[in-house]
C-alpha cells in the first residue's frame, strides 16, 4: 500500500480477476480529486460493466467533506450487493 508504484505494476492482474470475477463494486468519487480524476473512476465500467459509479461535488477527501451523503450510498450497495 505504501509503495503505489508496485500497485500500478499489479493493475493488469487487478484488471483480469474483475473480469473474471465480476465482484460488486461501488467507487464514490469526487469529480474534482486533484489526484485521481473521474475518468479513473469511469474506467472501472471497463472491466465491470455493472460497477456503480457515482461522483460528488467534492475533491480527494470526498468522505470528509460529504460523509452524511456518501455513507447511506456505502451502506445501501452493502445490503443490498453484498452478501456474506
Amino acid at each position: 500500500m505504501l509503495d503505489y508504484a508496485t500497485n500500478v505494476a499489479k493493475y493488469p492482474e487487478f484488471q483480469a480477476y474483475f473480469r473474471e470475477y465480476q465482484p460488486p463494486l461501488l467507487a464514490v468519487w469526487g469529480k474534482h480529486d486533484p489526484f485521481f480524476l473521474p475518468s479513473g473512476a469511469e474506467a472501472w465500467k471497463r472491466d465491470i460493466p455493472e460497477a456503480d459509479i457515482r461522483f460528488y461535488d467534492t475533491g480527494h477527501f470526498a468522505l470528509e467533506t460529504h460523509g452524511d451523503v456518501i455513507i447511506p450510498v456505502i451502506r445501501e450497495f452493502m445490503n443490498n450487493r453484498i452478501k456474506v
